[in-house]
């Protein structure tokens, strides 16, 4: 695994062998017994290697086994820095094709290859969603966009099973040219809150829009303890990462992946 040193809170996760993605009368707290599952259809089966790498997920098997522990290292590091609580961390990519939603998937699902952890993706990208295109997601029950518009909807049915055994999705649902006031909401908030404390074992991964261009990321890094940003490696300048660093409070800015394409 490539660490970069050169700069404070900076460390290289290779992603080798892929590519970045193109851009592509309510109750808000979570009503079921803590340590039970509330996601739509959660009976589903877990994924085969070969579906999970279709879906570009990491596995266990040697085939990914370069890529699965540069992604553990990740979570070990900010493991460290989050302490004996779970977190939330904001995974913001400095602009389109950094590879962003792949780093955000791929870190869910390094925290719940422990099987005393629990980790919930939420696609936060509204113009550009990713996961549920990934991951086969059949929004039957919406996404996090019909969630937050709609007081009458229920949070479990917008969150899905993956196949990867302790990861669950929440899509976004239907695409938003502008997002800000959903994402700055008391709603909003208050599902991560729950989300959250429902379950101790549970550690939320944003997946976020692109620094460069929008506002939504900032915004988002007000619901967040951590922000890892995503460099595409030779994609971006070390300007442009340092004017993505300078975007979010400098006490949360964990460190950059830089995500490296074949």
């Amino acid at each position: 695994m490539a660490i970069d040193n050169s700069t404070p809170d900076a460390f290289g996760v290779p992603a080798r062998g892929t590519e970045a993605p193109a851009p592509a009368g309510s109750d808000l707290t979570d009503t079921s017994p803590a340590g039970r599952s509330i996601v739509a259809g959660a009976g589903s089966q877990a994924l085969t290697p070969r579906q999970l790498e279709d879906r570009r997920l990491i596995h266990r098997d040697e085939s990914m086994r370069e890529q699965a522990d540069a992604f553990r290292e990740l979570r070990t590091r900010l493991l460290a820095l989050g302490g004996d609580r779970n977190f939330v961390t904001l995974v913001a990519p400095v602009r389109y094709g950094c590879g962003g939603s792949f780093v955000a998937r791929n870190l869910a699902a390094a925290f719940a290859f422990d099987e005393t952890k629990t980790a919930l993706l939420i696609d936060c990208d509204a113009r550009h969603p990713a996961q549920s295109a990934a991951l086969r997601i059949d929004m039957s029950g919406g996404g996090l966009m019909e969630y937050l518009e709609n007081p009458e909807s229920d949070l479990a049915s917008a969150i899905y099973p993956t196949g990867l055994p302790r990861l669950q999705v929440v899509p976004v649902g239907h695409t938003r040219e502008t997002s800000g006031e959903a994402f700055s909401s008391f709603r909003m908030r208050a599902m991560i809150d729950s989300l959250r404390s429902r379950h101790p074992d549970r550690y939320l991964i944003l997946d976020a829009p692109p620094v460069e261009g929008a506002p939504d990321a900032r915004i988002l890094s007000d619901l967040a303890d951590m922000v890892v940003i995503v460099a595409g490696y030779g994609r971006v300048t070390p300007e442009a990462i340092d004017k993505a660093v300078a975007v979010f409070p400098a006490g949360k800015v964990a460190g950059v992946v830089f995500n490296e394409r074949p």
